[in-house]
This record gives C-alpha cells, structure tokens and sequence, in this order.
C-alpha cells in the first residue's frame, strides 16, 4: 500500500506540473524550490543543508516574528518573535522533499524539544518549518503523522510548521559558521556529530562538496 508520504508527494508533483502554455517550458535542470527549516543554533543546521546533494544553498538567517530586519542581537533577547532558521534552496530533480524532511527531522536537530535545542534555550530556538507553498504543508504534516504512528519518536513532536512571511539573512560572520570553525567546542560536540551521522546514515545523500550560502 502506498504510504501517506508518498501520496502527499503525489500531491507534489501534481502541483509542480507546468500548466499548458505555448511558449517551450523551462529546462527542469532550472527548476529550484525553496523551504526554511529551524533547529535550534543555524550553525549546525546550515552545515547539515550544505552537505546534501542537490542543496543549493543553505543560508543562515532569522524567521517567523513580527520584527523586520533583526539583528542577532534583537533575537538572542527572545523578544522579536523570530527563530533561528536555515533557508534552503534545493533542486527536486537531485534531491526530494521528503529527503530534506528526513534530513531535518533525523539529524539536523531533535523536533521533541520545545523551544530549545541542546544546550541554547529560548523560543528563538524553537524547531520550525516555514514552508513556501501549501503542498509543503501538507507533504510535512503527513510526514509527521507518520512519524508518530510509527513510534519511531517516543515524545510529542512540537515543531512549528507555519507559511514562511519573511527570511532575513543573518550576519556574514554567521555563515558557513561550523566550516570555519571546526575546532570550536561548539562545533565539535553539537555540530559534528550531525554531520558524522548524516555522512554514516545517510550516505547517498551525503556530498563532501559545500553548498554555497
């Protein structure tokens, strides 16, 4: 039997279908989807993004509060509303949705703790998925679903999954943060082993080659 997931994704490519036109359509080589992803600190999550094949990029950045243009230093004060969050721009044709999501959900970051993630506490760390287009949504609360059913997580997940209004992109010394700092004690026992696991676990998906920010 088909799973949820898979229907949901069907759901997908029904919607990413170009609609008649008469002018040739665009190479799908060009096609490029968008969706951000929040999980705890953006050092170790943009560093997770960079190395998945067909990721595009992976940008560090703050979203889903009310403040326009913050600061690092307007967020770490808890008070704007806005998380710490990755944008990631992906080709489907080399990397799927539902990948990223597991990518996310398995090792980007824990989705059962609330507003923390490790050892940074805080609603500015919050786990969210700030999705582009509705499908997204739908693909992510299904996915969820199952994940649940599955008991694969033993604790509620509390992931924020809510339409991306605005990404602001943080700081330039924020950017490519763990690639430049490998032996930081930040970087070495919360950041590494993220990438460890997802060179271990999910290999096919794994790319030594950094994507840009």
């Amino acid at each position: 039997m088909i799973s949820l997931v898979r229907r949901a994704l069907a759901l997908l490519f029904v919607a990413a279908a170009p609609a008649a036109a008469s002018t040739p359509a665009a190479p799908a080589a060009a096609s490029r989807d968008t969706v951000v992803f929040g999980g705890g600190c953006f050092w170790g999550v943009q560093a997770v993004f960079q190395h998945v094949k067909g990721v595009v990029a992976a940008t560090s950045g703050y979203a889903g509060g009310s403040r326009a243009n913050p600061s690092y230093e307007h967020v770490t004060r808890g008070t704007t509303g806005h998380a710490e969050v990755v944008r990631v721009i992906y080709d489907p044709a080399k990397v799927t949705y539902e990948q990223l999501l597991q990518v996310f959900f398995d090792v980007a970051h824990d989705p059962t703790q609330l507003n923390r993630q490790g050892p940074d506490r805080g609603t500015q760390y919050r786990s969210a998925l700030y999705f582009t287009k509705d499908v997204q949504r739908t693909v992510a609360q299904v996915y969820v679903a199952q994940l649940v059913e599955s008991g694969h997580v033993k604790r509620p997940i509390v992931t924020e999954i809510a339409p991306l209004r605005a990404f602001y992109r943080a700081e330039q010394y924020h950017q490519d943060y763990a690639s430049l700092h490998p032996d930081e004690p930040y970087i070495v026992h919360h950041d590494a082993p993220k990438l460890a696991d997802l060179e271990k676990r999910y290999r096919a998906l794994w790319t030594g080659k950094r994507a840009k920010h």
